[in-house]
């Protein structure tokens, strides 16, 4: 039986309705399953997180790879369905919850097909975190922001934050036909290589906020981008008036700025 066959056959079995709301398009295709854990080099030594573990078709995969499989779901309607398809499977840690507000195990990599509408805040999550290796499927356009150029539409704080904590790899392109039921967007998978930042940032609290404040105005000078930035620091107006005109990059477009400007300008401030 074909996983697309097993998919239908357990949702019409267990009367599950997916959510699209949740982002429940599951991934039946068990060619890309397996060059996922082999982009991860998954080994018997390895506990691997799996964030949104659906039908349990990955889990089952890793669990005959790795030490441990973390599988986290947090729909309790698929839990249930998980609990029966993992049965017998010793080296499955099965945890009901949102993965980026409950304690997680410590774990060496992650191999996940993740709902696409907490992309970006599980990403910030992880690279918050300890691991090797990351093999992740995300939408096709939010990948891209994660590897973008200077001065691109895609350009903005996601590539920035992921250039300062991992090497970013765009691998291969997935078809939304991989899913079922089909999401109305292509797919590319991401392997995220944690490494130590390549510019020194004095305050990284400082540093991230920077980047969130100036991002929200991406085509604003940053003369003018800033000034809420310092504001919000408890600068008074004309302090930080003279401030921002003492940068040396004041003049430029926040887009335009590359991540080492960033990191300068928060050293500034720090």
């Amino acid at each position: 039986m074909s996983l697309l066959e097993e998919a239908k056959q357990l949702i019409h079995l267990h009367k599950f309705s997916p959510k699209r709301g949740l982002g429940q398009n599951f991934a039946v295709d068990m060619t890309i399953l397996r060059r996922m854990i082999s982009f991860a080099s998954v080994d018997k030594e390895d506990v691997v997180l799996e964030i949104g573990a659906g039908l349990g078709f990955l889990t089952r995969l890793l669990c005959e790879e790795c030490k441990q499989v973390i599988a986290i779901e947090i729909d309790s309607r698929l839990v249930e369905i998980l609990r029966s398809q993992l049965r017998g499977l010793e080296n499955v840690d099965l945890i009901e919850g949102d993965a980026l507000r409950i304690d997680i195990p410590l774990f060496d990599k992650v191999v996940s097909t993740p709902p696409y509408s907490i992309s970006s805040s599980m990403l910030f999550w992880l690279l918050g975190k300890p691991f090797s290796c990351a093999v992740l499927t995300f939408q096709r356009e939010f990948a891209k922001r994660l590897t973008a150029h200077v001065g691109d539409k895609d350009y903005g704080r996601l590539t920035i934050s992921a250039y300062y904590r991992a090497d970013v790899e765009l691998l291969t392109d997935v078809s939304r036909k991989t899913f079922y039921p089909s999401p109305d967007v292509e797919s590319t998978i991401v392997r995220l290589k944690p490494r130590a930042p390549p510019f020194h940032v004095e305050n990284e609290f400082l540093f991230f906020s920077l980047l969130r404040t100036l991002f929200m105005q991406p085509n604003k000078k940053v003369r003018n981008a800033i000034i809420p930035f310092l504001r919000n620091l408890g600068v008074e107006r004309d302090d930080a008036m003279n401030r921002v005109n003492s940068l040396l990059l004041y003049n430029r477009r926040v887009r335009q700025l590359t991540p080492e400007d960033f990191g300068d300008l928060a050293n500034e401030f720090a």
